[in-house]
């Protein structure tokens, strides 16, 4: 079975609480409960770390054994050079997903100094960013990407 690893960047965690105008009611369990859905579907094995920590996402870059990564770094996105670095460094393929259109929100939020450091990115579909990233991942797993 081939592995993902996801990333859930700080803040996340307060998914179904934090501005619900943005990212909605669903909460990170929830998507979490999605994911491993789909994984299940798609014959895939899913590691998920989630933290507030720029030094544990890097760790956990460090050290997966992941044929690709899917990565919401959250506000990590458009600062962490470190994070870059840890993408840059990482084997494997790696997707960038966001929840919201970040092209359509602040200044700042419309650049990603990661994206250079992945594959490619998907952002504005809500959960579902996560979910066509996992799609993403099985065709890059499968050859087809």
């Amino acid at each position: 079975m081939s592995r993902v690893l996801i990333l859930h960047g700080p803040n996340l965690n307060l998914l179904g609480r934090r501005e619900p105008e943005k990212y909605g009611y669903i909460t990170l369990s929830e998507i979490n409960d999605r994911l491993h859905a789909l994984a299940a579907e798609l014959n895939l094995e899913l590691e998920i770390v989630q933290s507030n920590h720029e030094g544990a996402l890097i760790d956990a870059l460090h050290e997966t054994k992941a044929g690709v990564v899917v990565v919401n770094a959250g506000a990590l996105t458009h600062y962490s050079y470190a994070l870059a670095d840890a993408l840059r460094a990482t084997e494997a393929y790696k997707i960038e997903v966001h929840m919201t259109n970040v092209f359509a929100r602040e200044a700042f939020r419309q650049h990603s100094v990661i994206s250079p450091a992945v594959s490619g990115a998907i952002c504005g579909f809500g959960v579902n960013s996560y979910l066509l990233g996992l799609r993403m991942a099985a065709e890059f797993l499968k050859g087809n990407v």
